[in-house]
């Protein structure tokens, strides 16, 4: 809703862009500097001002959550079988695939919907997003609340899927 009123990019506006902020690292390859970091996403403008319908934007907001969240049914995780996890597709084989351009929060997030849809029980596939170096998410704690997020992202995406 902020992005289709105040002319944000809508491109970047769903589930997978969380993070899109000033002060965040624009973390696509093709952006990637010579010294191996990447740009920070930069404020270009900001007057400081209050959006002077803040409360009725929030209170639409939350109507809008409500109804969506009424509308969805509990759904029953079912977990598929699979004998033999070796088929399967490890992270290293999405963090490989140029389709998420090196963000890596997108190749942990698609990867947990894949091992988790496919039976790979939920510590094997905390383990495999806790593989990469996350110290750019922070402190010990601040690591293993992006893994929770991007679990729990996972499971609804997962029930979304299956509905």
């Amino acid at each position: 809703m902020l992005a289709s009123r105040f002319g944000g990019d809508l491109a970047s506006a769903d589930w997978r862009h969380y993070g899109r902020l000033a002060g965040f690292t624009n973390r696509k390859n093709k952006y990637r500097k010579t010294d191996g970091t990447f740009p920070y996403v930069r404020l270009h403008d900001a007057t400081g001002a209050v959006y002077s319908t803040a409360v009725t934007f929030l209170e639409e907001v939350q109507s809008l959550h409500e109804a969506e969240k009424s509308k969805r049914r509990p759904v029953a995780f079912i977990r598929r079988p699979n004998p033999c996890h070796s088929e399967l597709k490890s992270i290293l084989d999405f963090r490989a695939r140029p389709i998420y351009e090196g963000d890596q929060t997108r190749v942990d997030l698609a990867y947990a919907v894949y091992a988790l849809a496919h039976g790979v029980p939920e510590a094997e596939a905390r383990h495999a997003l806790a593989s990469r170096d996350l110290s750019h998410k922070g402190n010990g704690k601040r690591q293993q609340e992006y893994i929770d997020r991007t679990i729990k992202k996972a499971w609804e995406r997962i029930a979304i899927g299956e509905r």
